[in-house]
């Protein structure tokens, strides 16, 4: 099957498919923009609401931190400063603490250069695509002025010193209470992000004996030849001292990248579908089927499809993702790069809820990662992203149809084509799987090279 996919973000000014990102300190990630956020959010959510903000290491959460807080205390919002803490942790914790809304200072996976915004609702869910358009409009110059507040009715900002404990107490939560990691050899590495303190921690208050990578933050270090972008790090790690599982958090630990004992990468696809099967042969899958991304491999749907399970496919993006998990009423979604959705235990994607899934499985079952994970076979996977002069959507662009088209009926229901605009570049991204490598190869030039022709080459 062909999917044609057009950015659901091209329309916005400042939200993209996961909040608003760019380089710190510069256009739209400046204190004025961030003030504006704040005063938006406390507009939108209710002026004497209470707010959780909380961020990751890097050094312009400090700037970004102060900007947000000073807006929404300029609409009455009451502020509460978490410090550093997993974007999930945010999540769950305006839900728990019955805040109107959390905001997340963070740009994930990207360099400490990078800073971003992600905003979560009183349920722990991101927010839908109109309620940020409604944000955007409250950002105008000039919109809210006739709504500051004035004398007693400024907000006020609190710092809570305990919001990682109750965090820890939570992700514990999803590890059965009949079980333990005693004995288990775990290598985690935290990627000089959020969870550096908080992944060790449970981990070895579940037994586990624990060597922690990536746990030194000096607000620039952040991702940095570390964590979920660079898995071969644990994996070597895991090779070296023998252990049982390796664990690779991204910058703000919203995705996990697994190693088995061997120092083999196991990503999000073969985590979902390894879980899935688990969970299906307990009969608690619920929908009977799961959600992933565009981008999922085709050996997942395999797998799955082997033992009865479906698979709902979406647009990239973990939010996408759980909007779907929640129409359908499924309990088991996530993305290839590792976001993964436990939505019995979590609202967003959260690694260490992912790597607590994947360790009762082993503990339950006695079987190391390596079987677990090859219940799926990979189909190779090619991908090209070409910049273009223009946009113009997809289906309307008679050449690049007939040769996608043409690829699509070659492979039949041996293979997989995904052709797609990046939902912030000039860019047409192709991507074609079958089961030769070089096959795929071969057509992804193919359908690049029509699309540039039809839209012109990127000056």
């Amino acid at each position: 099957m062909t999917y044609n996919c057009e950015s659901k973000m091209a329309q916005r000014r400042f939200f993209g498919t996961d909040g608003i990102r760019g380089e710190a300190n510069a256009y739209p990630m400046t204190p004025e923009v961030a003030l504006s956020v704040g005063m938006a959010v406390a507009a939108h959510f209710g002026s004497q609401g209470r707010v959780l903000v909380g961020k990751d290491t890097r050094l312009s959460g400090y700037l970004l931190e102060s900007a947000l807080a000073s807006g929404l205390c300029a609409m009455g919002a009451d502020v509460y400063f978490v410090g550093p803490i997993p974007t999930p942790g945010i999540a769950y914790l305006a839900r728990s603490m019955r805040a109107d809304a959390g905001v997340v200072i963070s740009a994930s996976h990207n360099p400490f250069y990078d800073n971003g915004i992600k905003l979560f609702a009183a349920d722990g869910y991101k927010l839908p695509d109109e309620v940020e358009q409604h944000l955007e409009t409250l950002m105008e110059a000039g919109a809210l002025e006739h709504l500051r507040a004035r004398g007693k009715d400024v907000g006020r900002a609190w710092r809570i010193d305990d919001a990682a404990g109750r965090y820890i107490t939570h992700l514990k939560q999803a590890f059965p209470n009949n079980s333990d990691l005693d004995g288990m050899r775990v290598i985690v590495d935290c990627a000089h992000g959020a969870a550096y303190k908080i992944a060790p921690t449970v981990l070895e208050e579940l037994g586990a004996d624990v060597t922690a990578l990536g746990v030194d933050p000096d607000g620039i270090n952040i991702n940095e030849n570390a964590g979920a972008l660079h898995p071969e790090v644990m994996a070597a790690r895991v090779r070296e001292l023998g252990a049982d599982i390796g664990i690779a958090l991204d910058g703000d630990a919203d995705r996990a990248v697994f190693s088995d004992e061997a120092g083999n990468i196991v990503d999000g696809d073969a985590i979902i579908a390894m879980c899935a099967r688990d969970l299906h042969q307990r009969d608690v899958l619920r929908g009977g089927a799961v959600v992933a991304t565009v981008m999922s491999n085709l050996g997942l749907e395999r797998s799955l499809a082997e033992v009865g399970i479906g698979l709902e496919r979406t647009p990239v993006g973990d939010r996408y993702v759980v909007e779907a998990m929640r129409q359908g009423g499924y309990n088991l979604g996530g993305e290839q790069s590792g976001h993964l959705v436990f939505i019995d235990h979590s609202t967003t994607g959260d690694g260490m809820v992912a790597a607590l899934q994947v360790l009762t499985i082993m503990r339950r079952t006695g079987t190391p990662l390596s079987r677990l994970a090859a219940v799926m076979t990979r189909l190779p996977q090619v991908m090209r992203s070409v910049a273009v002069a223009r946009r113009e959507p997809i289906d309307q662009l008679p050449n690049l149809v007939r040769v996608i088209k043409s690829v699509q009926d070659e492979l039949r229901d041996r293979g997989r084509v995904l052709v797609r605009y990046s939902g912030t570049e000039a860019k047409i991204r192709v991507m074609v799987e079958c089961e030769d490598e070089s096959r795929a190869s071969a057509y992804v030039e193919q359908i690049s090279s029509t699309a540039v022709n039809e839209l012109g080459k990127a000056p």
